[in-house]
């Protein structure tokens, strides 16, 4: 595999870098919430500044329709000056003249800061117009975003047809990252959680034949549930899962190496919950979270693992009675990781998790990327990763 990394260019100075970063955080009344991204993006910033360069920060946040206060991305821009301790000018456009004269003015190693991407209508419709429009007056483009990778957006595709292009440090460390999870030492062991088998079926099914086990939790394993013909009550299911899930049957006998929760957590009518096995589910009931044989069960595969990778929930576990089985999962695999097992994790419910048990140092890669993570991993398209990674 070969990456056109930024560190391949020797001369930065003064030379003007338009940046694309997912700094795409969660926000409350104009308050960041959560600034991991931003600080997982902080190498690359120090790098090109440290280099001379002029430097255009552009993100997105959010999927607005039209412009508001709600996702502007100033508190985005304030954060990084606060982490950067240096100045960071932001400015409320993102395209025009302001920009332009604001770049022109530049010195090396300043940097200014879009607005939200997404206030432009051509950013969705990856417009030839619009990119070519972010590329006027700079020099080299870097995409850092690799988790809007597999998205086919101008900031991070269109754009390559006006400029040089290159991967930033962190979208560099996470295809390092994946491609051992695609060229893993064994036993190979997947968790995967959330809701949507669309989303993930692609995975199950890529990795399928490296994989030694694949343990199945939260609203995916309902759907399994579902198509066994098992009693679900009120759980959540994906709607138009049974096409997806067949994939895993052979009539209804399940591929061997996937591994379903052989007891759950439900919420009743009474909204007490209780451990029932996935047989006994009335209707009334809602699963919400894997129980206590199931945890037991994949622990024993998690701790015989060389290689391990997480995405999504294994229930409902922003309530306390049903965090159980994440949090114990999350434990798991940072027990296992970082020396005796490769992990990696993704998704942002799941990186959620495991910040609740405290032990994200002792996993080997946290990703900034859910859908992408799945999207690569799964050998699916990746507009932002056509002619910087081949």
């Amino acid at each position: 595999m070969a990456i056109n990394s930024l560190k391949k260019i020797k001369n930065f100075n003064n030379k003007v870098v338009f940046l694309r970063v997912d700094f795409n955080e969660p926000l409350k009344n104009g308050k960041i919430l959560e600034d991991h991204k931003i600080k997982a993006g902080l190498e690359s910033i120090k790098f090109l500044t440290a280099a001379g360069a002029r430097l255009i920060v552009a993100t997105h946040l959010g999927e607005p329709i039209k412009p508001a206060v709600a996702f502007s991305a100033k508190p985005l821009a304030m954060r990084l000056r606060t982490l950067l301790k240096a100045p960071v000018k932001f400015l409320p456009q993102v395209i025009g003249p302001a920009v332009n004269a604001a770049v022109k003015k530049m010195k090396p190693g300043e940097i200014i800061f879009l607005e939200n991407l997404r206030f432009q209508p051509g950013e969705y419709s990856n417009d030839s117009k619009f990119a070519k429009e972010l590329a006027m007056g700079v020099d080299i483009y870097v995409n850092d975003a690799f988790a809007v990778g597999h998205r086919a957006q101008a900031s991070v595709s269109a754009i390559k047809k006006y400029l040089p292009s290159y991967t930033g440090l962190l979208l560099e460390k996470e295809i390092g990252a994946l491609q051992k999870i695609l060229k893993p030492k064994k036993p190979l062991v997947i968790i995967i959680g959330g809701a949507k088998i669309k989303t993930k079926a692609p995975l199950i099914s890529k990795l399928y034949p490296a994989a030694s086990q694949i343990l199945l939790g939260g609203a995916l394993a309902n759907n399994f549930f579902k198509f066994q013909g098992y009693e679900i009550g009120k759980s959540l299911v994906d709607d138009d899962s049974a096409a997806s899930v067949k994939k895993f049957f052979k009539n209804k006998k399940l591929a061997a190496k996937i591994i379903l929760p052989v007891d759950v957590v439900v919420k009743t009518k009474k909204g007490e919950a209780r451990v029932k096995k996935p047989q006994t589910v009335a209707k009334d009931d809602k699963i919400l979270d894997i129980g206590p044989a199931s945890i037991s069960l994949y622990a024993k595969y998690i701790k015989k693992a060389q290689t391990l990778v997480w995405n999504g929930p294994m229930g409902k576990f922003e309530e306390p009675s049903f965090k159980y089985g994440t949090l114990a999962v999350a434990r798991l695999i940072a027990s296992r990781a970082s020396g005796r097992a490769y992990g990696v994790i993704g998704g942002g419910e799941t990186v959620a998790a495991l910040k609740l048990t405290k032990m994200e140092e002792y996993v080997d890669w946290i990703s900034t990327a859910g859908g992408a993570m799945l999207t690569y991993l799964g050998g699916g398209k990746m507009p932002g990763l056509d002619k910087i990674v081949k």
